[in-house]
C-alpha cells in the first residue's frame, strides 16, 4: 500500500488509489450481504456490488510485487524497514478501534477488552480489514528468501511457477466437488492431496496463496504485453467480465445451496480462487498501460495514494457510522446506498487520515 521509491510511478498510483476505494466499497456493502433472505433485494445488491470489487487485495498484493521483488537489501535490513511500517500500525489499530465501537456505542464495543487482549493471535470484528498485515507479514518474512531465485529465474521459470500456482486457484472448488463424485475423506477428515487432521500442508501448498501474486506481478512488470492498448483492454475486460460473472454467480449458486454455510459462501470470493484472479489480472493489465505525463497531475495521484494505507486502517469503523446514518435517514433502495456510503466513507476516511498527517510521529499511526 506504500510506494517504496522516491520515483512516483503514475500507473501504480492510479492502482493504489483504485484498489484502496474498491476496499472501502467492499465493506460498505457487507451490511446488506449479511441479510441474505430476510431482505432478498439488499442481499442481492450487497452480493453484486461486492463481486465487482473482489479484485481490490490482490492488486494489493500485486503492487507490492512491483515495487519489492527483486529484494536489494540484506535480509535484516529488509525486515527492519518494511515490518516496521506494518506492525507499529497494526498494534495501535487493534489497540484503537475495538474503543472506537465502544464509545460509539456499537454492541461489538461489548467485547472490546477481551479484542485488545486477544489481538496478538488473531484479528476480530472491529479490526476486520487487519487481516491483511497479518498475512503480508507473512509476505514480508518469505520475500527475501524467494527473492534471490526471482532475481535470476528465467521467463521460463517464472512462467513454470506460475502455471503451478494457477493450478492452485482451482483447489477450493476442488474440494468443494469432491464430496459430489463421492469423496468422503480419510477419518472424517475431507482434505485432499495430502492434508489430513495431523498434516494441514498438502501438495500444493507451499506453492500457494498470495506469493503467486507477488510473482505474477513481478513478471508482468518484467515482461509487458506488446499488444497494442487496444488489444490489452479488450483483453483485460473480457477477463474481468467473465471473473465477474464467475464471482457473483458462484456467490449466488453457493448460497442457494448451502445457505447457512458461511464457510462455503467464502469460496467463490476467494482472493486465492480462479473467478477472482481473473478480475484482478483484468484490472492490473489495463491500468498497467495508463500514462501520465503531466506533472501537476502525477503530483495529485501521488498525494491520494499517499493517503491509502491510512484510509485502509480507519475507513472501517467509517463505512459503520456511514452505513447507520446512510439506512436511518437517506431513503434510498440498496444498491444506490451503497455506493453512496463507500463514498461517504472513502472521502471521511481520506479527511481523517490528512489530519493524521499533521501530527508528530504520525508515521507510526499510518505508516
Amino acid at each position: 500500500m506504500q510506494n517504496n521509491s522516491s520515483t512516483r510511478i503514475p500507473w501504480l498510483d492510479v492502482l493504489r488509489i483504485a484498489a484502496c476505494f474498491m476496499v472501502v466499497f467492499s465493506h460498505s456493502g457487507d451490511f446488506f450481504v449479511a441479510r441474505f433472505d430476510e431482505d432478498r433485494t439488499a442481499f442481492l445488491s450487497g452480493v453484486c456490488w461486492d463481486s465487482l470489487m473482489r479484485a481490490c487485495v490482490p492488486l494489493f498484493v500485486m503492487i507490492s510485487g512491483v515495487l519489492l521483488l527483486p529484494v536489494r537489501t540484506d535480509m535484516s535490513t529488509f525486515y527492519r524497514r518494511r515490518l516496521g511500517r506494518i506492525l507499529w500500525p497494526l498494534l495501535l489499530w487493534s489497540l484503537l478501534t475495538p474503543l472506537f465501537y465502544r464509545a460509539y456505542g456499537h454492541t461489538e464495543g461489548t467485547n472490546a477488552w477481551y479484542y485488545i487482549a486477544s489481538f496478538p493471535l488473531n484479528f476480530n470484528y472491529a479490526t476486520t480489514p487487519l487481516w491483511y498485515l497479518y498475512m503480508l507479514v507473512g509476505l514480508y518474512l518469505i520475500l527475501p528468501i524467494v527473492s534471490p531465485w526471482v532475481a535470476q529465474a528465467s521467463r521460463k521459470d517464472l512462467k513454470r511457477f506460475l502455471y503451478l500456482w494457477g493450478f492452485t486457484l482451482f483447489i477450493p472448488y476442488i474440494r468443494v466437488l469432491a464430496p459430489f463424485f463421492g469423496y468422503v475423506g480419510n477419518y472424517g477428515h475431507t482434505g485432499i492431496f495430502g492434508e489430513c487432521d495431523w498434516n494441514p500442508f498438502g501438495t500444493f501448498y507451499y506453492v500457494s496463496g498470495f506469493l503467486g501474486y507477488l510473482i505474477l506481478a513481478h513478471y508482468l512488470n518484467l515482461y509487458p504485453s506488446e499488444r497494442s492498448k487496444k488489444q490489452i483492454w479488450i483483453r483485460s475486460a473480457v477477463c474481468f467480465a467473465a471473473g465477474y460473472a464467475l464471482t457473483c454467480g458462484g456467490y449466488l449458486w453457493t448460497q442457494r445451496y448451502f445457505p447457512t454455510d458461511y464457510a462455503y459462501l467464502e469460496i467463490p470470493w476467494f482472493f486465492t480462487g480462479f473467478s477472482v484472479f481473473l478480475m484482478t489480472y483484468g484490472v492490473f493489465t489495463a491500468l498497467q498501460t495508463v500514462r501520465i505525463s503531466n506533472l501537476r497531475t502525477q503530483e495529485r495521484l501521488g498525494r491520494w495514494a499517499g493517503l491509502t494505507f491510512g484510509i485502509y486502517l480507519c475507513h472501517f469503523f467509517i463505512v459503520q457510522v456511514g452505513y447507520d446514518i446512510v439506512n436511518d435517514y437517506i431513503p434510498l433502495p440498496p444498491y444506490l446506498q451503497i455506493p453512496l456510503i463507500a463514498l461517504l466513507a472513502f472521502t471521511v476516511s481520506a479527511g481523517v487520515v490528512r489530519l493524521l498527517q499533521k501530527l508528530p510521529y504520525h508515521k507510526y499511526l499510518i505508516g
